[in-house]
C-alpha cells in the first residue's frame, strides 16, 4: 500500500477488536463481581468469604472463642484476611486467563 493510504480494512478488523475487547471486559468485571472463594485460618478457626474482587462478604468463626487468648484469635482472623488476598487475586488471574484466553493481538502475532 504506498504510504499515506489508510487502510480500511485494518480500521474495520481494529474497530472490531476494540469492541470485543470492551465485551470481554464487561464479563470479566460481572465475573469478578460474582465469583466467591472461601478459605479458612490454618487453626480452622475462623473462615472468610471473598470475592475475586477483593471484597470480604462474610466472616465465620467456626469454633467457641470464650476459651482463647485474644491474641490468638486476632492471629486467626489475620492469617484468614491475608489468605482471602490471596484467593482473591488467583481467582481473578484465573478469570482473566479464561475471560481473555481467546484473545489474539491484532499485529505482530
Amino acid at each position: 500500500m504506498p504510504r499515506g493510504e489508510i487502510d480500511e480494512a485494518w480500521i474495520e478488523e481494529a474497530v472490531r477488536r476494540y469492541r470485543r475487547i470492551e465485551s470481554l471486559q464487561a464479563e470479566f468485571d460481572a465475573a469478578v463481581a460474582g465469583v466467591q472463594v472461601t478459605v479458612r485460618s490454618p487453626d480452622g478457626l475462623v473462615e472468610v468469604v471473598v470475592t475475586a474482587a477483593g471484597t470480604i462478604t462474610d466472616v465465620r468463626f467456626l469454633g467457641p472463642l470464650h476459651n482463647r487468648h485474644p491474641r490468638d484469635v486476632a492471629n486467626s482472623v489475620q492469617a484468614a484476611v491475608t489468605a482471602a488476598a490471596d484467593a482473591a487475586q488467583w481467582a481473578r488471574e484465573k478469570l482473566h486467563n479464561e475471560t481473555f484466553a481467546v484473545y489474539r493481538p491484532l499485529a505482530g502475532a
